[in-house]
């Protein structure tokens, strides 16, 4: 798993030894006699093939749980590096807190690792083994992907490290996101054309049978909305999918969308992705609270550290290795070196103050903050390395009103609910 700091079969080269990774002595063992060698090559000969398809099946899940060992052995090694045991973080899981999806009755973790920018592209796939190793290890149970990240190489990467790892299948929960397939006019979109197919293609490159949920990862003006409705509920009835949201939709087009299921008895939407942070509230705080409460659509949120302008790593301009710097991502840079960006950067120095003053990292706070939001399931994180995962997941404290209170104050932009203006 961790081969850059581990041993290749723990050789003189390696830095760690055979005892370290299998956590054995080598010690030699007593020399059989001829005779008893003999006995036991008879012996082996006699089986019948009955008896030796049961040890050959022996054999195979002694192997398995071999193979699981010296993983965790790694993972403890890699642990210790980082000044962490695993006994600490196997305890720290037990802080994960998890909540419906929604009104549904999916349980996910309140906290999800996203693919977006990082998988199949910024990092390595060694590094993406870790992170969702680590993620996984602390109660996290899910894993947000799309058909567009990398051109599909996020979610490559995304399968073949769930192949590798064995997780048992029903322990987490994966989604994926249908819009941007292809060049081809027939490969974007919400045709119906597009969900199956597009879906079909993500199946095949996560190698599963089917993901939890699918999301419409915008909304189609071309398609009509019984059409993409039809096609989300034909694809969950295929058990190519067990619930189906939406990503970027308003709160008109989604009451749109659970009005046609209504009315011909289909398969309604259960979540909605939305982008989520200090400087993006309205939908979250004010629009999708209704929605959660007349329909039972939740929200899955994103971006939590605004791309990362709220760790504070843009103060002094735009670093080489920062997402800001990568190609086709302009928009980014602008926004960094824009008036607005640097009165939102004015704002965060003092939320880094507050967070210092809390006994907490600025992220911490700002992930903290995004999870008292009622109606939020879960917050997705983007991580590019151990680091920056191991102090998201921190034991997150309760925010108090008092806090909120003083952070509102702080940013200026509390958004107004319906019964704060009639009143």
């Amino acid at each position: 798993m961790f081969a850059s700091r581990g041993a290749s079969g723990g050789g003189k080269g390696g830095k760690y030894s055979v005892e370290d990774l299998y956590g054995i002595s080598k010690k030699p063992k007593a020399s059989s006699s001829s005779g008893s060698i003999v006995a036991k090559s008879g012996a082996r000969s006699s089986k019948t093939p009955e008896q030796r398809t049961e040890s050959e099946a022996l054999a195979s899940q002694i192997l398995e749980a071999a193979h699981r060992l010296v993983e965790r052995r790694r993972l403890e090694l890699y642990l210790r590096e980082c000044g962490l045991s695993l006994a600490e973080c196997e305890a720290e899981r037990s802080a994960m807190t998890y909540r419906n999806l929604g009104k549904s009755g999916l349980r996910v973790s309140c906290l999800g690792l996203g693919t977006w920018v990082t998988f199949g592209s910024q990092i390595s796939d060694e590094m993406a083994e870790n992170l969702m190793t680590i993620a996984y290890e602390n109660g996290v149970n899910l894993f947000d992907t799309a058909e567009v990240y990398a051109s599909g190489r996020a979610e490559i990467t995304l399968g073949n490290i769930i192949k590798k790892k064995g997780w048992r299948r029903s322990s987490f929960v994966i989604t994926t996101k249908i819009y941007w397939g292809g060049q081809a006019e027939t490969e974007r979109g919400l045709s119906r054309k597009h969900i199956i197919e597009g879906l079909r293609g993500s199946l095949s490159r996560l190698q599963l049978d089917y993901v939890d949920i699918v999301f419409a990862n915008r909304n189609d003006v071309n398609s009509p909305m019984e059409e993409i409705v039809r096609a989300m509920t034909f694809v969950i009835n295929q058990g190519m999918a067990m619930y189906w949201g939406t990503s970027r939709w308003s709160a008109m087009e989604i009451m749109e969308a659970y009005s046609v299921a209504r009315q011909f008895n289909l398969i309604p939407p259960v979540c909605e992705q939305a982008e989520y942070h200090y400087f993006q509230r309205d939908k979250v705080e004010v629009q999708l609270p209704e929605l959660y409460h007349k329909i039972g659509v939740g929200a899955m949120t994103w971006s939590p550290l605004a791309c990362g302008l709220i760790t504070g790593k843009y103060s002094d301009g735009v670093p080489e290795c920062s997402r800001a710097a990568m190609k086709g991502y302009q928009w980014l840079r602008e926004r960094v070196n824009s008036e607005e960006g640097r009165r939102q950067l004015a704002k965060i120095k003092e939320l880094h103050l507050l967070a210092d003053r809390l006994g907490c990292t600025a992220a911490q706070l700002a992930i903290a903050w995004c999870l008292r939001s009622e109606g939020v399931s879960s917050v997705l994180l983007g991580v590019s390395n151990t680091d920056q995962l191991i102090e998201n997941l921190g034991i997150l404290s309760q925010m108090t009103p008092q806090t909120v209170t003083e952070m509102d104050a702080l940013l200026g932009n509390k958004p107004h609910t319906k019964k704060e203006s009639r009143a």
